[in-house]
């Protein structure tokens, strides 16, 4: 029995050896190929960190400078001179067209939709908040609900709904949340869709009590009951 053993530990050195061997083989066999490969890939990582040092970090530089002068005039309601700019200030639509891979650029495009929002021109808002890319708790769910705004003014209720419906359920708090459950309740609403209607008011109801939109709630309930006939 133990010499079984010893001839299966002995069967199981030798395999790893063998292994072992095939690998170094391969290796010399193909050190130039590995060799074209590894070079290749710390090629590509210094390319990649150069291209941030050396050309996004100063188009983030440009386009910070840039932006402050129509974040004032959206501050003064002052809606096509910060979508435009003029002679000599760039405005948010320029910004994030010609810097739109960095960060700055990227809130241009927010800016920018919220900007076409206000003029009216909904299609072009949508287009520029959906490249709008935050991650941020509170800006994220506004940005969505803008879209889901241009989409009832477009009467295109059903997209309004679902981007309502997505701007509540992101990252979920006692602010963003219940305007927006009341904002898609209500589209369901006019599309007589009164059980999902109902739902979100329901949840406006029991989980965020302390809400401005749940103030009235129990009317908007009732409303739908009597909708729906109970």
């Amino acid at each position: 029995m133990a010499d079984k053993k010893k001839q299966q530990t002995t069967d199981t050195v030798e395999s790893i050896d063998n292994a072992l061997t095939r690998t170094e083989q391969f290796i010399e066999q193909n050190q130039k190929s590995l060799t074209i490969i590894v070079a290749a890939i710390l090629a590509i990582v210094a390319i990649y960190f150069g291209y941030k040092k050396l050309y996004l970090q100063p188009k983030e530089n440009e386009a910070s400078s840039q932006i402050f002068q129509a974040q004032y005039y959206f501050e003064q309601d002052s809606f096509r001179l910060a979508l435009y700019g003029n002679e000599n200030d760039l405005g948010f639509a320029t910004i994030a067209d010609r810097y739109g891979m960095t960060r700055t650029g990227n809130l241009a495009n927010y800016y920018a939709g919220i900007c076409l929002r206000e003029l009216g021109e909904y299609q072009k808002a949508i287009d520029y908040l959906k490249k709008f890319d935050a991650g941020d708790q509170m800006v994220t769910p506004i940005a969505y609900g803008a879209i889901g705004d241009c989409y009832v003014e477009l009467n295109k209720l059903k997209d309004a709904a679902k981007f309502y419906v997505k701007a509540a359920n992101y990252e979920k708090n006692d602010f963003t949340t219940p305007i927006f459950l009341k904002k898609a309740g209500m589209v369901y609403e006019e599309l007589k869709q009164y059980d999902k209607a109902l739902n979100l008011y329901n949840i406006i109801k029991n989980d965020f009590t302390k809400s401005i939109e749940a103030r009235d709630i129990e009317k908007d309930i009732a409303r739908i009951n009597a909708l729906m006939g109970k």
